[in-house]
């Protein structure tokens, strides 16, 4: 009886390179995801003070979507600046993808109120009825 040889049969290897693919799209998907994210709250603005208020932690929202107003009463989404149809768009489409949108409102403490209604109207138009205030905490 003639035994037969290993070299014949093929060599058994485990194809790592699929997997390394994988694993290199998720690290470069966590990285451009935080870093949008951060991008959000990198506008420089001097918030109002609040004597009272909820703390809500990140991992507490469902899908926040926030809006800068800076001194000058320009709107601020994500980086890039926005007038009020395009604000309106924007959240319109954010609305289509998520019926439990918070919209986070951050401005500057100077700004006029009359520079924020127009988001509040456009929350309205596109049924967000969960509208924030970021501010700092006023103490000691």
């Amino acid at each position: 009886m003639r035994l037969p040889k290993n070299k014949d049969r093929g060599s058994l290897e485990f194809n790592m390179t699929p997997m390394i693919d994988v694993t290199f799209q998720l690290i470069i998907f966590f990285l451009v995801s935080s870093h949008l994210a951060k991008q959000e709250t990198l506008v420089e603005l001097d918030l109002p003070s609040a004597e009272s208020g909820v703390e809500t932690l990140e991992e507490d929202a469902h899908r926040r979507f926030t809006v800068n107003v800076t001194l000058d009463g320009g709107l601020v989404v994500a980086g890039e600046s926005l007038d009020e149809s395009q604000l309106g768009r924007r959240l319109a489409a954010q609305r289509a993808k998520n019926d439990k949108l918070e919209v986070r409102i951050r401005s500057d403490r100077q700004v006029e109120y009359g520079r924020v209604k127009p988001i509040l109207k456009e929350c309205l138009k596109n049924d967000v009825w969960k509208v924030t205030f970021a501010v700092m905490k006023q103490g000691p």
